[in-house]
């Protein structure tokens, strides 16, 4: 098949091999295949998370897919209405998730490829929901921590107990916990805060049971030559050696060492969120709660019982990590269960 006649890349998308003859749409027109690697790039540079990282190069993709594969330099504000009216009347995603992709495309623009994005007209807006979260008993979550073992049971404890969020949980490292002040360290939460919270006193023990463990598989990997953990940032650079560090350590690795083929290097990341999720799931069958809840469910459920408790919404904000006190709010919804209370006048008849 002969060049496109601008002469521009095409984007490196696996995509099945179209029948002889055939015309695709991605033969005259094409995205260049370092977009993507710059918008990364970008993002890396202003320190988002993978998980933003992930969410704007997916929604990137969607664009450029949705206009047949124009590069988003030719294109401008009327492509971008189009996709974006195209999502809530066609797609019908909420409206965080509008606005989301909205982000991804005013960031490509910006910081990729140096252009401003101007009015964008009437673009038909995803409606937005108030839902009331999803909120656990505290005899529902007896129930769960009940079906559960091992380490996805201390970290389903953990998410009730300290108001974690599963990641966070996940990206806990030894010296985030602090046993003598009872409390915990979130490094880089969500928007890249640190925030402190409550090391529940029931789940000390454990807890030290699993720093018992952890310790046992870094010096395990220290005597096979590895028992490396990634640092955030430059730091690497700023300490050497620090990756060693026991300190630095995941609280709860993973089972397995990842190995770079290549290199022939390995290192150990910590557990898969999809183990802890599943395990909550099916804990929550087995329990036999009709309920949808998930792991979020038990941070719900952290705020609510507190709030059910006395606790004010200032100190379970702070805890949360909530930049508004008016997201947490939400929980004040969820109290005097049952109609706010109300007796129902069937209820005298």
């Amino acid at each position: 098949m002969s060049p496109p006649s601008d002469h521009r890349p095409v984007l490196r998308v696996v995509r099945p091999d179209p029948p002889a003859g055939a015309q695709t749409a991605h033969t005259t027109r094409s995205a260049p295949p370092r977009l993507l690697d710059d918008l990364r790039q970008a993002i890396r540079s202003r320190h988002y998370s993978p998980r933003t990282e992930q969410a704007y190069c997916l929604w990137v993709r969607r664009f450029i897919y949705f206009h047949e594969l124009r590069h988003p330099r030719d294109m401008a504000e009327p492509e971008i209405n189009d996709f974006l009216t195209h999502l809530a009347t066609v797609d019908k995603v909420s409206a965080s998730t509008q606005t989301q992709a909205l982000s991804a495309l005013l960031f490509l623009y910006r910081h990729v490829l140096g252009r401003r994005v101007g009015e964008l007209g009437d673009v038909v807006r995803a409606r937005p929901s108030r839902r009331v979260p999803v909120v656990l008993t505290p005899d529902e979550v007896r129930a769960v921590l009940a079906h559960l073992d091992g380490e996805p049971r201390l970290l389903a404890a953990l998410m009730y107990g300290a108001g974690l969020r599963l990641s966070e949980c996940l990206r806990l490292r030894i010296k985030d916990v602090d046993f003598d002040r009872h409390e915990i360290t979130v490094r880089a939460g969500k928007g890249q805060k640190d925030r402190r919270t409550v090391l529940p006193r029931s789940l000390e023990c454990p807890l030290q049971e699993q720093l018992a463990r952890a310790k046992w598989v870094h010096r395990r990997d220290l005597a096979d030559g590895w028992g490396v953990a990634p640092l955030p940032d430059a730091l690497e650079r700023k300490y050497p050696g620090a990756s060693k560090d026991w300190r630095w350590q995941w609280l709860f690795p993973q089972a397995r060492r990842w190995r770079n083929e290549r290199t022939g290097e390995q290192g150990r990341h910590h557990i898969h969120p999809s183990i802890v999720q599943r395990a909550v799931k099916e804990a929550v069958a087995r329990a036999g709660i009709a309920k949808p809840a998930g792991c979020h469910t038990l941070r719900h459920s952290f705020a609510t019982h507190l709030l059910e408790s006395g606790y004010d919404i200032r100190t379970i904000q702070e805890l949360l990590g909530h930049a508004s006190v008016s997201t947490t709010m939400i929980y004040t919804h969820v109290l005097n269960a049952g109609g706010y209370g109300v007796r129902s006048p069937v209820d005298g008849l």
